[in-house]
């Protein structure tokens, strides 16, 4: 039995609404900001949890040719979705005995390793060299550079596209790894004169002309996500509602909570609120974080557990069971509740889980 999108929100614990039209104003700005540098679109993991099948459509419309994925089967899947003629580059390389697959979808591995150079070098296809400038995460050392430069046969065969490394320290514009790194990688690339070059990420489109180089690959900014001091013009993307289950009253000693974290030191009045860790509401906003009715802050009571989490409604007695509350929106940000909760706005988006109705909008400039 399907339902009506009417019925299905009120359905919902929440309202997830994705502001595409804003991802758009986003890329264009960051278009502008790194030109004449290629921008490409980093759309991993979903497009960071919100919906590649609607994303990717829309940054393939504004210009964007160059979409990046973490893994093979997200590239497979983005193929469907943007079609033929889109450079879909996949950052962890390949798995062994995924080449196959990765021919077959026309996509073009970061290659990380000699054993990956080695296992696409019959294939004929484009690929992209990553050296690893400091971040001791991906890519070839020093060491690795020098013994891909002494086989020739190995050298040659590979097609080459791009060279590549990932700044650790983006966000910190003035961290001495920033500029090491952008050292080192500019070294690796005068052992390959001929390839273009890509290092900065989110944060490093904001560094200036010299990180830019050939190919910049924002993704968090994207969609809403603060990455950086320096990042700036960027629209948000992302609302979340909850809906509140329960209204009640307790009197002064009553506890509140798995764990009897929260006892009330006077009669409160109080509404559960129909989402928890399972839709990536963080836990560990136990006791600090807060939701907002109107104007009003509502903090949070107790525990998160894994439907739902208790907020003290007391200064908002008009608020009703079935209405919503502002989880994120003009109140705080992806980034504000990610730093009530200790950790960063990345992992609250790519959190939220698949319980909330969605709602894409496609504003003409994104939301305001």
């Amino acid at each position: 039995m399907s339902c009506s999108e009417t019925d299905s929100a009120t359905l919902a614990n929440g309202v997830l609404t994705i502001d595409v039209g804003a991802v758009v104003a986003n890329y264009r700005t960051l278009v502008a900001q790194v030109a004449p540098a290629r921008c490409a679109g980093v759309v991993k993991a979903d497009c960071y949890g919100l919906g590649a099948d609607r994303i990717a459509p829309a940054l393939w419309q504004a210009g964007c040719r160059d979409f990046f994925v973490a893994l093979v089967g997200e590239g497979l899947a983005l193929r469907d979705i943007v079609g033929p003629e889109a450079r879909i580059y996949v950052l962890n390389g390949l798995p062994p005995g995924a080449e196959s697959a990765a021919v077959s979808a026309n996509l073009i591995p970061v290659l990380n390793s000699l054993a990956q150079c080695r296992a696409w070098k019959d294939t004929g296809l484009p690929a992209v060299l990553q050296v690893d400038s400091g971040m001791s995460r991906m890519g070839l050392s020093v060491a690795d550079q020098q013994a891909l430069l002494a086989d020739r046969d190995l050298l040659e065969s590979l097609d080459l596209v791009l060279l590549m490394s990932h700044l650790a320290n983006a966000d910190e514009p003035d961290h001495e790894g920033n500029f090491s790194q952008h050292a080192d990688f500019l070294a690796a690339s005068s052992l390959f004169p001929s390839l273009p070059r890509s290092l900065a990420n989110s944060a490093g489109s904001f560094h200036g002309d010299r990180f830019h180089l050939d190919l910049c690959r924002p993704g968090a900014v994207l969609y809403g996500i603060e990455a950086g001091p320096r990042v700036s013009g960027i629209k948000p993307v992302v609302s979340l509602q909850g809906r509140v289950g329960q209204l009640r009253d307790i009197p002064a000693g009553a506890a509140i909570g798995y764990g009897y974290q929260f006892t009330a030191d006077r009669r409160m009045h109080l509404a559960t609120i129909s989402v928890g860790y399972a839709d990536g509401w963080p836990r560990s906003l136990s006791n600090r974080g807060a939701a907002w009715f109107g104007e009003q802050r509502l903090p949070i009571v107790g525990r998160v557990s894994m439907d739902s989490f208790v907020v003290d409604a007391g200064a908002v007695p008009e608020l009703a069971e079935g209405d919503l509350v502002e989880l994120i929106g003009p109140h705080q940000s992806a980034d504000a509740v990610a730093r009530d909760a200790g950790t960063i706005g990345y992992e609250i988006l790519t959190n939220l889980g698949r319980r909330y109705h969605r709602v894409y909008r496609f504003s003409a400039g994104g939301a305001s």
